[in-house]
């Protein structure tokens, strides 16, 4: 049996408009009657958001003084998660479709999840994700859970599902640097995507095995690897190519 970990937001969920309807919320509410601001397109917000820049440069960098760059960033950590924001995620262009082929090769698959349990229940419902991830197989935090950080939190999650899932050949696809240490924690190969909220550069420094585009063409490196023994080489290749097409 071959198992697929799969992060949600970043390989499945586009959760760019989100952010930046929270940006522009948190922008408005900041600013100072008639200031002026330097409101960035979405392109330019999400770029920033993708090489890690502070939430506070942001709101610098839209025109906000340290002092409401620092309110700005507050409220943001207090609204981007908030239920009224989550309506403006969508699945990412492929992502069903390659659900569906991932379910008929007979991977037993599994999601695993920052969100808590009620943000991943309304994307489920919303947009009829839940058909492809059982009960035992959604992996998430509790609505009450106490955060510390995705590093430190995510690999706590990989712990609990190999210790509650039944061994298998298994594999994680995901967007950001908790995935890859969740995944390389417990020798797990690791693809990482480049369609969620970090780029090719910020990945690269936590060494994945392999970058591609998103959640399609990781699954055509593993397919690709099992048909062939040398992992090393199979990965470097598939790396290779895509790195051209990202």
């Amino acid at each position: 049996m071959i198992r697929l970990i799969t992060d949600f937001d970043g390989p499945i969920m586009d959760v760019s408009e989100r952010y930046y309807r929270v940006y522009q919320y948190c922008l408005e509410t900041v600013r100072k009657p008639e200031q002026a601001i330097n409101l960035l397109s979405k392109a330019e917000f999400w770029a920033l958001k993708r090489s890690q820049i502070p939430e506070r440069e942001i709101g610098n960098r839209s025109g906000l003084c340290d002092d409401q760059a620092l309110a700005f960033a507050k409220l943001r950590k207090q609204t981007v998660h908030t239920q009224p924001y989550l309506i403006y995620d969508k699945p990412i262009p492929g992502a069903i479709d390659t659900l569906v082929e991932i379910q008929a090769r007979g991977y037993d698959l599994a999601v695993m999840t920052m969100r808590r349990t009620s943000e991943l229940n309304e994307a489920f419902e919303r947009c009829n994700l839940g058909r492809f991830f059982r009960a035992d197989r959604r992996y998430c935090l509790s609505d009450n859970y106490v955060k510390t950080a995705d590093t430190k939190d995510k690999p706590l999650l990989m712990k609990r599902a190999l210790a509650e899932l039944p061994p298998a050949e298994t594999w994680m696809v995901g967007d950001t640097e908790a995935d890859i240490i969740a995944a390389k924690t417990y020798g797990i190969p690791v693809i990482a995507v480049t369609s969620g909220i970090r780029d090719r550069d910020r990945l690269s420094l936590h060494q994945p095995d392999a970058i591609a585009a998103n959640l399609t063409e990781a699954l055509r490196m593993i397919e690709q690897y099992r048909t062939q023994p040398a992992r090393s080489t199979v990965v470097a290749a598939a790396d290779s190519d895509f790195a051209q097409s990202a």
